[in-house]
């Protein structure tokens, strides 16, 4: 067999060996690790190690590829359970769908964003509403409590991804040059919070998540009850 005709073998079985698992799987990897904007046709195909074409048998393109992704995402999230107490089963959902993004950062804007969604994502949408239902929700109010909540945990994920820290260790770090600008006490109710709450031994933003969802549950059981 000559050079060219092995080399072309080796490049069909590679093709043959490639499967839509894993190529949305490599196209999550790479999502994971440097965002949307690193995903293309062209660098999924580096990392399966074949050529561009090669991908187009198993997908139809990128927006194909981004609802196989959202639909992972979503797979993710722990479904609350329709007919238990509604308020632990929203605050758990809550709970996970802030980790499944902490996760894939890159998913936050994306969620809500397909034409095309897949059966995970339309689940899970089927098995919130279905829980809030059973908690005796009308139609209207689950519509409220829905958006609410997502729009909550969406808006805290986004906000969680922006920081330019990490948990409690690094605030100091980041924390030090903006003390300095405040220093000439022009900013005085930041200095003030800064010194006695941010920076305080123990202090991390993400623990500000369940204080906010507890209000946004509160107020819906509120609603619920009247």
């Amino acid at each position: 067999m000559s050079e060219e005709a092995a080399v072309a073998e080796r490049g069909d079985q590679r093709r043959q060996r490639l499967s839509r698992e894993r190529v949305v799987g490599a196209a999550l990897a790479i999502a994971d690790a440097d965002g949307l904007g690193a995903l293309t046709i062209r660098s999924l195909a580096t990392e399966l190690g074949v050529k561009p074409m090669s991908v187009y048998y198993h997908v139809a393109g990128k927006d194909d590829i981004l609802a196989a992704l959202v639909d992972i995402v979503f797979g993710e999230i722990e479904l609350p359970v329709p007919g238990r107490d509604w308020r632990p089963e929203m605050e758990r959902r809550a709970d996970s769908a802030r980790a499944v993004l902490a996760r894939h950062r890159w998913a936050i804007g994306l969620l809500e964003s397909r034409p095309d969604p897949g059966p995970a994502n339309l689940r899970h949408h089927d098995t919130v509403l279905a829980t809030l239902r059973a908690a005796g929700f009308s139609p209207e109010l689950t519509a409220h409590a829905y958006a609410l909540i997502d729009s909550y945990v969406y808006g805290f994920a986004l906000q969680e991804a922006s920081l330019p820290f990490e948990g409690r260790e690094s605030v100091g770090d980041v924390a030090g040059p903006i003390m300095e600008r405040m220093a000439a006490g022009e900013y005085p109710h930041l200095a003030q919070m800064a010194t006695t709450y941010y920076l305080q031994p123990g202090y991390d933003f993400g623990d500000e998540f369940r204080f906010g969802l507890d209000l946004i549950l509160d107020g819906l059981e509120a609603a619920l009850r009247r």
